[in-house]
């Protein structure tokens, strides 16, 4: 009898699709041209195609994002007030969840975005000055997002444990789930980590079970490293 087929070689099998939005958004847009819900529908529609998924079951899209801020605060130095939730960012944060909401098979997450006060803009001091005089211009809230990463890390392992999903699709960079990945393959499925032509930590490529680039042709697809001590 010959070796088993790897599932993704499976049509019954399921996948859930698990975006953190922080990192896609950077990936795929910028500060001047943000990303909209269009550009992640194009995304998905060519993920969903990929030679690994095209035969299988798709069981969730889940997107990772934090809620725009709707406090206000006191602006340093020139004084004044900054109402966060009607700066450029928090309102196209807003339509892009208003959007992704409309997309089928999508379950928005949401963490929140919490201020912590005001920050020097980076590159402003440098070690060889001995004397700065600092500007409005020069400062920039200190904004932190909370929630998101423990949401991503307790799905993968709910979606696993319930057998929701045979295979879980990873669209990150962040090797803080390195731990949910190797929960996830410890409890039999398969872990495939989505990239954008960008390099991946060696630690997330070890505990993957396949890599997609969606920037590659299909034949450029590689395997990632297997680790038996996942």
């Amino acid at each position: 009898m010959g070796s088993p087929l790897p599932a993704y070689w499976r049509p019954h099998v399921k996948y859930a699709v698990l975006i953190d939005g922080g990192f896609i958004k950077r990936k795929l847009g910028s500060q001047t041209r943000p990303m909209t819900a269009t550009e992640v529908s194009r995304f998905l529609d060519r993920l969903k195609a990929h030679p690994a998924l095209v035969n299988l079951s798709l069981h969730r899209i889940y997107w990772y994002d934090a809620q725009p801020l709707e406090s206000s605060a006191r602006r340093p130095l020139r004084g004044g007030r900054v109402d966060f939730s009607s700066t450029r960012q928090a309102l196209n944060s807003k339509a892009l969840l208003r959007d992704l909401c409309a997309l089928p098979n999508v379950s928005i997450r949401r963490g929140e975005l919490v201020f912590r006060g005001w920050r020097v803009r980076r590159g402003r001091l440098s070690e060889r000055e001995q004397n700065v005089t600092l500007v409005a211009a020069d400062l920039e809230p200190n904004i932190q997002q909370k929630g998101v990463d423990m949401r991503i890390g307790l799905d993968i392992a709910s979606l696993t444990m319930k057998r929701h999903a045979d295979v879980i699709v990873l669209v990150s960079g962040d090797s803080d789930f390195v731990p949910a990945m190797k929960f996830a393959r410890r409890e039999g499925a398969q872990l495939f980590l989505v990239t954008f032509g960008h390099g991946v930590r060696p630690e997330m490529l070890e505990h993957s079970d396949l890599v997609l680039d969606i920037a590659a042709e299909p034949t450029r697809q590689r395997r990632a490293p297997v680790s038996h001590a996942a």
